[in-house]
């Protein structure tokens, strides 16, 4: 690969990316490095161009049709073969197939394919007719179909890579080929059966047939036939005793092989394969005394949906991998996720995601790519959509994870409640794209899977999108508006899908781009690696309001998690006390595209932030949640299984030296899929007087059988008025073989206790834990979730132990 015009050429790796390419070879700085993201937009503003030489041989040639298969251009491009212009592409998001034959030679071929820069043509058409774009990114990026957070968001880097970013093949075949596979399932008592929908495209009139085998997780085999006799034809596959697919913690996740094959005689000339799970699968909405449902509804049971906003693992998408994303995929699972959504201003992801959704359990709400824009509905722009669409429903619709389509973010809202010029064109536009085109092809290419319109929305047509009764909600009030962490409390949303809070990274992440002069929130880099321009001031107001200010640098980015780890936990104990109301609360985000103060849970380099351990906690599926108010407390547990909860409830009041002023224990009976009151206590006396307020926490746990499920700590003060002791934190190490057991204990009251270590990686069983005095935390470490091998000793030299009584 090589500039265009420049002479020097340099390995190209494809799938892969120009800035990568650049990057490997030493062409260009790391751009998440410092302020190194300034020079991007220089960078991309250049044409690239890829070659390469080949030979297909005779046998290739003798075949009647040839292809290029494109599986991923970004974005603006001119392909051509031995000097033969084959095509012009101008959308990342498709998969395109041209025929090559006339262009080949039986010995040495050429393909070169020149990426453009897309910025000249956004600047252009801006200019011409100015569309409202995402916040922090470069104008000009609704006229382009590619990756809108490649020009930067609000998390995310101005750094529009560009290139081969996904596979490129040459396909043949003779007489006829496979051109869609579709599967439908019945259930019924006992037996699922498959009905097999195969199109063949014929260009000859030979005699075709059609073989199909379903292989269960067993290894047993279902067979079906059928002659070809038309463009579509069926075939139908009875399976007894289906083994249903579950999302996590509900049951396994069985896939079963699907292959078709295309035969002339014995010949075989095309075969598709597919894994599939066997469930029955709708979203709920019903009328009901608040408004109407929104929920999942999986083999006959409503869950509450659990989990967070996905982005692209990387700016850089040719660093993405299958192993990367299973490591963020397992994170998820290890978090007591049931649900992720991804999120329309990025990309429809690679296959392997949703196979490993597929094979965790893990339901994907799944956005079409279009967000916080306005498109303009000419045409080419309703064509060149038509084909996305329809290639990535094509491509993703057989998965057992997939939950829904969702036609955009936040534009349905946006058109009711922000502030940019609303023409009566624009706004037809938005119907005949969100509420025409794209729900035709949904129905048309896959009709048992809902078409959601936007998100928010309560189902469309400008009608009230974001209302608490009905639809989906984003909610921002907590964070944009700087209500308090209660006001979660005010809102009894039917699914939340959009809710977040920032934190900065943790300090080893900080140090990865910085100099030892950058360690400041308001210094030009760490200002640099803050998309948002009023969010440090927001993290401060709400320190402020929590907390003591911090003392140094690094306990003001351990202060910002956990500010935005008690910011999450409010909301989500909330809705999931009010489990049947409400049935979803997925976060904004999960995860990040580099290394950036943010929303999310686990920073660009895999490190949990606090809000990822806390999420362990309050997504667990049996859950005990307070809810305080004044010198009252009420206990609820939430029972997200299919069996009924039989337990007891213990508390204790205790002073800050963790001496008992009170304690008391209680049954708790709660039947599967729901949520309970099961105590209720207040303190008027003990807790009269500001003093006692100050020094005083109330301890919870809910156990089952002897074993402790979930457990907490309330204050009756916000922290910073607390009178915290000196714990004198304590830990000892010991070696239990794949994992070390590591136990803390404590001389008073410790809040919010964080475990780290200072030259390794890792994933603890537990971090950020409240610890009684005279108690004692034992935490397991998994060897193999350590970034490197050492023994007890190394470790025990290596961890480091604080609470938040060390932060001032």
């Amino acid at each position: 690969m090589k500039r265009v015009g420049d002479g020097d050429w340099i390995p190209g790796n494809v799938p892969g990316s120009v800035f990568n390419d650049l990057l490997n070879a030493g062409r260009i700085p790391d751009p998440f490095y410092r302020d190194n993201e300034d020079e991007a937009r220089i960078i991309a503003s250049y044409d690239y161009e890829y070659e390469r030489e080949f030979n297909i041989g005779p046998e290739l040639l003798e075949y009647d049709k040839l292809f290029l298969r494109c599986d991923g251009l970004d974005t603006l491009t001119e392909i051509r073969i031995n000097g033969g212009i084959i095509a012009k592409t101008d959308n990342m998001h498709r998969i395109y197939e041209f025929e090559i034959k006339e262009y080949l030679h039986g010995d040495l071929n050429k393909i070169n394919i020149i990426i453009y820069s897309p910025l000249e043509l956004m600047e252009r058409k801006q200019r011409e007719r100015p569309l409202l774009h995402g916040t922090g990114s470069i104008p000009g990026n609704a006229y382009i179909r590619k990756a809108h957070c490649m020009f930067g968001w609000d998390w995310g880097p101005q750094i529009p890579d560009c290139g081969i970013w996904r596979d490129i093949s040459i396909i043949g075949f003779n007489t006829a080929r496979l051109d869609d596979i579709y599967v439908v399932q019945s259930h019924e008592a006992g037996k699922v059966i498959l009905d097999i929908r195969a199109r063949a495209e014929n260009w000859d009139t030979a005699v075709l047939s059609l073989e199909a085998l379903i292989t269960a997780p067993d290894g047993t085999v279902f067979p079906a036939l059928a002659e070809v006799t038309g463009f579509e034809n069926h075939m139908s596959v009875g399976i007894n005793s289906p083994q249903l697919w579950w999302p996590n913690s509900f049951g396994k996740q069985p896939l079963y092989k699907v292959e078709v094959r295309l035969k002339k005689g014995g010949e075989l000339l095309d075969t598709a394969n597919l894994n599939i799970g066997l469930r029955k699968l709708r979203v709920k909405r019903e009328k009901d005394q608040w408004g109407e449902t929104f929920e999942f509804e999986i083999n006959g049971y409503s869950i509450f949906a659990m989990g967070a906003d996905y982005i692209p693992d990387d700016n850089l998408l040719s660093r993405c991998s299958r192993e990367r994303t299973e490591r963020l995929i397992k994170d998820c699972v290890e978090a007591n996720f049931n649900c992720i959504r991804v999120w329309g201003g990025g990309v429809y992801p690679e296959d392997y995601f949703y196979d490993l959704c597929d094979s965790y359990g893990l339901l994907v709400w799944q956005d079409f790519m279009f967000a916080c824009s306005v498109y303009e509905m000419t045409p080419e722009f309703a064509g060149n959509i038509r084909h996305e669409a329809r290639d990535n429903v094509k491509r993703l619709r057989h998965h057992a994870s997939l939950g829904l389509w969702c036609g955009n973010n936040e534009m349905e809202w946006g058109w009711n409640d922000w502030n940019f010029e609303k023409t009566p064109r624009l706004r037809a536009d938005y119907i005949k794209q969100f509420e025409v085109l794209l729900p035709e092809v949904a129905a048309e290419v896959d009709p048992n899977t809902l078409y959601w319109p936007s998100s928010p929305s309560s189902g469309g047509s400008f009608d009230r999108p974001n209302d608490d009764n009905m639809g989906d909600v984003h909610y921002w009030e907590v964070w944009h508006s700087l209500k308090p962490f209660t006001e979660y409390r005010k809102h009894y949303f039917r699914f939340c899908s959009e809710f977040g809070f920032q934190s900065f990274p943790c300090l080893k992440t900080v140090e990865s781009f910085t100099l030892p002069e950058d360690r400041n929130v308001f210094s030009r880099i760490m200002e640099k690696h803050q998309k948002n321009g009023a969010a440090n001031g927001r993290i401060l107001f709400y320190l402020s309001d929590n907390f003591k200010y911090p003392r140094d640098f690094d306990s003001l980015l351990y202060t910002s998690q956990i500010l935005q780890a008690e910011a999450i936990r409010y909301g989500v104990e909330h809705w999931r006390r009010n489990r049947g109301r409400c049935m979803g609360a997925i976060y904004w985000q999960l995860n990040d595209c580099w290394p950036v103060a943010s929303w999310s849970s686990i920073d660009s380099l895999g490190r949990w932030k606090a809000l990822h351990y806390y999420a362990k906690r309050f997504f667990s599926p049996i859950l005990l949640s307070a809810c305080e108010e004044g010198s009252g407390v009420e206990l609820h547990v939430t029972n997200e299984t299919m069996s009924g909860v039989s337990g007891e409830i213990s508390w204790k009041l205790r002073d800050n030296a963790s001496n008992i002023l009170s304690e008391g224990r209680e049954k708790a009976v709660v039947a599967p899929l729901s949520s309970a009151l099961c105590a209720g206590m207040d303190f008027p006396g003990i807790l009269s007087h500001k003093d006692h307020r100050r020094k005083s926490y109330m301890e919870y746990v809910l156990s089952i059988d002897g074993i402790n499920v979930s457990e907490g700590t309330v204050l009756f003060v916000r922290p910073k008025h607390f009178e915290f002791l000196d714990p004198g934190l304590s830990f000892e190490v010991v070696d239990s073989g794949d994992e070390f057991v590591i136990e803390v204990r404590s001389k008073a009251f410790a809040k919010y206790v964080e475990l780290d270590l200072k030259d390794a990686d890792c994933v603890f069983g537990n971090n950020y834990f409240d610890l009684s005095a005279g108690e004692r935390k034992r935490v397991r470490l998994e060897k193999s979730r350590i970034s490197r091998s050492m023994s007890a000793d190394e470790l025990k030299r290596s961890l480091k132990v604080r609470s938040i009584f060390d932060i001032a």
